[in-house]
C-alpha cells in the first residue's frame, strides 16, 4: 500500500464563495455551524499542500445592487456590500486561524487594522 500523497493536479486554487452560503438555512447573517464545516474543508485542502485563495461575497448581509434599487445611493450601497464581504472574511479567518491555518484578509478599501491593503 502506498502512503504517499497523490500528485496534486492543481497547486494553486482560487475558491469563490457566495456570502449567502454562510447564512445556511437562516437566509441572513452567518451560521457558525456552516462556517465551521466550510473551514474544515478549506483546512483539508491547505493540508494537501494546495495554495488556496478565497474570494467571498457579502450577499448574506447586504446586496449593494438590491439596496440601490430600493432608492439608496448606488455608491453607498456598493460600499456597504464591500464591507459585508470583510465581515464574512473575518468570520472565516477567525475559525481558520483557530484551526491552525494561516490566513490574510485583503481589501482594496483601506482599513489596515483589520485587513491588508490589496493593490492590483
Amino acid at each position: 500500500m502506498n502512503d504517499e500523497a497523490p500528485e496534486l493536479r492543481y497547486k494553486r486554487v482560487l475558491l469563490k464563495l457566495s456570502g449567502e452560503a454562510l447564512a445556511g438555512d437562516r437566509g441572513f447573517g452567518i451560521d457558525p455551524s456552516v462556517v465551521d464545516k466550510l473551514t474544515d474543508e478549506i483546512q483539508s485542502i491547505v493540508e494537501m499542500g494546495v495554495s488556496l485563495g478565497v474570494v467571498i461575497g457579502g450577499g448574506n448581509i447586504v446586496r449593494g445592487a438590491m439596496a440601490s434599487k430600493e432608492g439608496m445611493d448606488r455608491v453607498q450601497a456598493d460600499y456597504m456590500g464591500m464591507l459585508s464581504t470583510i465581515i464574512n472574511a473575518l468570520a472565516v479567518q477567525d475559525l481558520l486561524e483557530h484551526k491552525g491555518v494561516e490566513t490574510r484578509v485583503m481589501t482594496a478599501i483601506r482599513m489596515e487594522e483589520i485587513a491588508e491593503p490589496y493593490i492590483r
